[in-house]
Order: C-alpha cells, then sequence, then structure tokens
C-alpha cells in the first residue's frame, strides 16, 4: 500500500483536539471528535490493506491479526503496567477494584461494554479513570474481528456486490445510531453496533477508490478543503450537550472521508497536512492517545482538582508527546520491525 503522509498528518488533527478536549480546553469542546477521526482512518487504512491482498491473492487472516497486535498491544501493554504502581499508592479502595476491572476489559478489547455498564462517558468520575479512553480501542479492535471476516466472504462469493452489501450495513449501523441517540445514549456513544459506520465509512472510501479515479485537480482542492473545513467546525463547535454519535457525526466522519478521498498531494489540504512537525506529531498519534488520559487522571487526583490550569493542560500535551515518542521509538517500532511478536 502506498505511504500517504497527509493520513499521518490527519492523525494529528484527531489526536491534539482529543487531549486538549480531555484535558479541558473549553476552545476545543468538539475535540472528542478526533476519535470519529481516527476511526475513519482505520476502516481506511485496514480495508485498503486487505483488498490489495486478496487481488494479489495473499491474504492471510493469521498475518492479519499478528500485524494488528504488533501495531496495538506493546503501547498498549506499556502504559497498563506504567499505571499500576501510581494506582496503588494513589488511589481509593473503590478506585483500585474500578481500575482492575479496566485493566481486565482493556485486555480483553471489552472496556467499552465495562464503561458503558458504569456511566456515561462525559460525566464527571469519568475525569478519574486513567484507562476510559480505551473503549475506542475496543471497539476498533471488535471491529477488526468481525470486519475481515466478512470482507473475505464477500470477496469470495460475491465479489461484485461487496461494496452495496458494506454500504448497506453502515447506513444500518448509522440508523441505528441516530435512533439511539435520544432512546439510549450511553449504549450508542459507547458500543460497536451503533460506531460501526463510522469504520464503514473508511472502509467504504478504500472500496470506492479502489474501483473509481478520484484525481480530478481543480475539484480535489475544493472537496478536500470543504472536509478539511468540516473537521475544523465538528472540533471547535461541537460540545458535550451535541446528541453523539448521530446525523451530527456525518459532519466530521465525511469531512475525513473527503480530505481521505480528495487530498491528493498537490492539494492544499495535502500540503498543509504533509508539513514535517505535523506527519511527525501524526506518527505517535496513537501511543500520544494512550498516555494523556492517564496522565490527567493522575494530575486531578495529585492536585485534588478536576478542572485543570492551563498551564497543567499545556503541560499534558506536551508531556503526552515527549513520552509517545519515547514509546514510538523503543517500543512500538522495533517489535513492529522484528519477524516475530
Amino acid at each position: 500500500m502506498k505511504y500517504r503522509a497527509e493520513i499521518d498528518g490527519l492523525r494529528a488533527v484527531a489526536v491534539v483536539p482529543v487531549i486538549l478536549f480531555h484535558a479541558g480546553c473549553d476552545l476545543f469542546s468538539g475535540g472528542f471528535v478526533g476519535v470519529d477521526i481516527f476511526f475513519v482512518i482505520s476502516g481506511y487504512l485496514i480495508t485498503s490493506i486487505i483488498i490489495e491482498d486478496l487481488e494479489n491473492e495473499c491474504f492471510s487472516i493469521a498475518n492479519f491479526y499478528e500485524r494488528r497486535a504488533r501495531r496495538i498491544l506493546p503501547a498498549l501493554f506499556l502504559v497498563m503496567l506504567a499505571i499500576i504502581p501510581f494506582a496503588v499508592f494513589m488511589f481509593t479502595k473503590d478506585q483500585l477494584i474500578g481500575f482492575a476491572k479496566s485493566l481486565i476489559s482493556t485486555s480483553l478489547f471489552s472496556s467499552n461494554v465495562l464503561f458503558w455498564s458504569e456511566s456515561g462517558y462525559f460525566e464527571a468520575n469519568s475525569l478519574l479513570k486513567p484507562l476510559i479512553h480505551t473503549w475506542s480501542l475496543a471497539v476498533e479492535e471488535q471491529y477488526y474481528l468481525v470486519f475481515p471476516l466478512l470482507l473475505f466472504g464477500l470477496w469470495k462469493f460475491c465479489r461484485k456486490k461487496v461494496f452495496w452489501v458494506i454500504f448497506s450495513i453502515g447506513v444500518f449501523s448509522f440508523l441505528l445510531s441516530e435512533w439511539s441517540s435520544s432512546n439510549y445514549p450511553e449504549a450508542n456513544f459507547f458500543l460497536l453496533h451503533t460506531r460501526a459506520w463510522e469504520l464503514l465509512a473508511g472502509s467504504i472510501t478504500a472500496l470506492f477508490i479502489q474501483k473509481t479515479n478520484t484525481e480530478i485537480k481543480n475539484i480535489n482542492n475544493i472537496l478536500s478543503l470543504i472536509g478539511f473545513i468540516a473537521v475544523f467546525y465538528a472540533i471547535f463547535a461541537y460540545d458535550k450537550t451535541t446528541p453523539f454519535p448521530s446525523v451530527f457525526a456525518l459532519v466530521p466522519v465525511l469531512g475525513t472521508v473527503f480530505i481521505i478521498m480528495f487530498a491528493d498531494k498537490t492539494t492544499l489540504v495535502a500540503k498543509f497536512l504533509s508539513i514535517k512537525l505535523i506527519v511527525g506529531i501524526g506518527l505517535i498519534s496513537y501511543s500520544a492517545y494512550l498516555w494523556h488520559q492517564p496522565i490527567l487522571t493522575l494530575l486531578r487526583l495529585k492536585l485534588l482538582e478536576y478542572d485543570l490550569p492551563i498551564y497543567y493542560r499545556l503541560l499534558t500535551l506536551i508531556g503526552s508527546l515527549l513520552i509517545a515518542y519515547i514509546s514510538w521509538y523503543f517500543v512500538e517500532q522495533p517489535i513492529r520491525k522484528r519477524a516475530i511478536l
């Protein structure tokens, strides 16, 4: 699969607002949509990789899962282990029990179910849960368990209908999400069946690009810019009161789709997202996402306040990126490049 620097740049656009939102920066009131951006990117990338392997007749489900394990597990387990000694000395008995449950559920890729059963994502007590953010990893892993098998089966037995079957499933998930946003908002936020359409949006994008030429120079500039504006509109205009995910999630999701689909290297958006610093942040975005919530939790416990001073918010962003780089350089990259995990 051809490397696209702008995709890594898009990851940076996703992770920084998430960190600042969790840190309590009011300017980034919709920073939580960064997770939705990640979902679309993940759906696009894994589908592109699988399609390439299927076309070359070298797809292996075992190899796919092994590559995913390399990508996700080392950094995740490092963060989980790093939190334990702090939890032992800083958490109350009830907090420690809750943390132990989250360690187990995170290891089993089911933390989204655990946190759904406990409380809402935007409630104050979630701020003191160092692994609350792993709900999104659980959603992705659950998707990774199901989608490759579905795509492989469709490719083998009804290849001509792959796009429309995936598209139909995505539409159904979206409609279910819209309905659940007002009837079961907590389940809607955390669970796979109402989040799948965001990942499927990326998968549909990959399938569409595979069969269609999207390189139309003048239009690409305009459409990618529309996508860019849509993403940033959601980041700055949405807040905790926005029903989510719902029809409102279409703005950042379709914005991300437009960027992936139309931001070729000649466009202004691609040139901006390909700036080395932005790409660099994107490369370490996974680790930065993993580390920021534990840092915020420990700071809030230490200072005994939820609303952190602004310099602590900036410190969290900088600290998360620095630790993320160390993790990426010494843990993620070496393990991903080894012959065996």
